[in-house]
């Protein structure tokens, strides 16, 4: 009873679906056909499923509201991807964060956006009243689309679409591109949240594992031959958790690969501007043709001003535009004026600038006190703000996240990040969010023998 509640939760069995018959359910669950006899007897007593004589059983009743946690193997709610997100969203200043995946409020540019949004107060009543264009606010656009060429990224303004952050940019282009049932390939481990979105958009993941030069290469040609994936959702630089970078020589072959498969790739870059020196992007190499590239300034400048971009092949971007209206109507416009001003001021380039500065000063001291309690960094990453870190041997990642929980610490442990769920020995650490001494004394008290 519980696998079909679950099923139709999950919108595996949509209202009308056909179940499994009685034989081949007790077969797959390992039980007698006398207890699926009962277990569908009971359901259509309670109005969940009905029967058809001499066809079988199906669903009755419409399904339940989308739960996202009661879709693919049920975790422990203290180690679900989304709750790691709500309890380090909900809590008070209080609660240590390192497994967190934004900077500390301090950290950011609080007098140059006070500034700029006395400066966006003044403008003209339309400005702070009216619905912004569908593609956005075009000088907005026109930055971008400089900065993106910078990056060898050849997007004219009219190649990008404005939204409201990376995930909205993300969840349109799933929207966009997936069916309910459709493959998408992802890094394993990678951002938890990917795993989240696609779950939301019925879609079925499948994960690579990923390389200090990128997805196995290998792995990744396989898994495009048996499951002939409609996407591929990566990161091409400082990588999340891992903070690895994608090599030349995989890029070219991961874009060899989509052609001959006719795959499309979402490239996330909302940590581009962490970045000291640049690094491949597999957009630049492709020149949009089938890869989309997606940011955001959420990271960097403010997740309280949400703004983001989607910039894809002019063919599709009018139809995004349509799809944007229609789930959004309009977008943030202030938002987008506010990061415009930030962008021609000057003043986000010396923020950035101060940024990888402090992160760079913050990685040597936190991998030192993590190394002195045996953690280890799988790689020593180029910059950006994260550490995958291997606990030491026979140390459980989510029984020492559930442990430091108790003690005010929320912790990212690997499995979060693992399709596959092989990262049990592994924690994701936030450097800009591990100075405080407390996390090393807890951790410590935790790892002693």
């Amino acid at each position: 009873m519980g696998e079909i509640h679950q099923r139709i939760a999950a919108r595996q069995l949509l209202t009308g679906a056909k179940l499994p018959s009685i034989r081949a359910f007790a077969q797959a669950l390992g039980v007698s056909k006398s207890t699926v006899v009962e277990a569908y007897d009971r359901l259509a007593a309670e109005g969940v499923i009905s029967s058809r004589r001499g066809s079988g059983f199906y669903v009755a009743a419409p399904a339940p509201p989308l739960t996202l946690g009661s879709i693919g193997p049920r975790l422990d709610r203290e180690l679900d991807p989304l709750w790691v997100a709500r309890q380090a969203l909900d809590s008070d200043d209080t609660l240590l964060k390192p497994g967190c995946g934004w900077l500390p409020a301090a950290w950011m540019p609080h007098e140059n956006m006070r500034r700029a949004l006395r400066a966006v107060s003044r403008a003209e009543p339309a400005a702070l009243a009216d619905y912004d264009t569908p593609l956005g606010f075009a000088p907005l656009r026109t930055l971008l689309a400089r900065r993106l060429q910078e990056s060898a990224i050849p997007a004219a303004p009219e190649q990008i679409l404005l939204t409201d952050c990376g995930t909205h940019a993300l969840d349109l282009m799933c929207r966009f591109l997936l069916e309910p049932g459709d493959t998408v390939l992802v890094d394993d481990p990678c951002y938890f949240n990917f795993h989240a979105l696609l779950r939301a958009h019925h879609a079925k993941a499948v994960g690579i594992p990923y390389t200090p030069s990128g997805p196995d290469v290998e792995q990744f040609s396989r898994a495009l031959a048996e499951h002939r994936p409609r996407l591929y959702l990566t990161n091409s630089a400082l990588h999340n958790p891992t903070g690895a970078v994608l090599s030349p020589l995989a890029a070219h072959r991961v874009l060899k690969l989509a052609e001959e498969y006719d795959l499309t790739i979402i490239e996330d870059d909302i940590f581009a501007d962490f970045e000291t020196e640049p690094t491949p992007r597999l957009a630049a190499f492709d020149g949009l043709g089938r890869v989309v590239h997606v940011g955001s300034f959420s990271k960097t400048l403010s997740a309280a001003a949400r703004c983001g971009y989607i910039a894809a092949r002019p063919d599709w971007i009018e139809a995004l535009a349509d799809l944007k209206t229609a789930t959004t109507f309009g977008g943030n416009r202030l938002a987008a004026e506010l990061v415009c001003r930030m962008l021609t001021d000057g003043s986000y380039r010396r923020h950035v600038d101060g940024l990888r500065l402090r992160l760079a000063h913050a990685m040597g001291p936190v991998v030192d006190k993590l190394g002195a309690l045996g953690i280890r960094p799988w790689l020593l990453p180029r910059a950006g703000m994260f550490l995958w870190c291997r606990l030491p041997p026979g140390v459980d990642a989510a029984d020492l996240s559930r442990l430091a929980l108790e003690r005010g610490i929320v912790l990212a442990p690997g499995n979060v990040f693992s399709l596959s769920r092989s990262a049990g020995a592994f924690l994701r650490f936030n450097i800009a969010q591990s100075g405080d001494p407390r996390l090393f004394s807890v951790l410590a008290e935790l790892l002693a023998p």
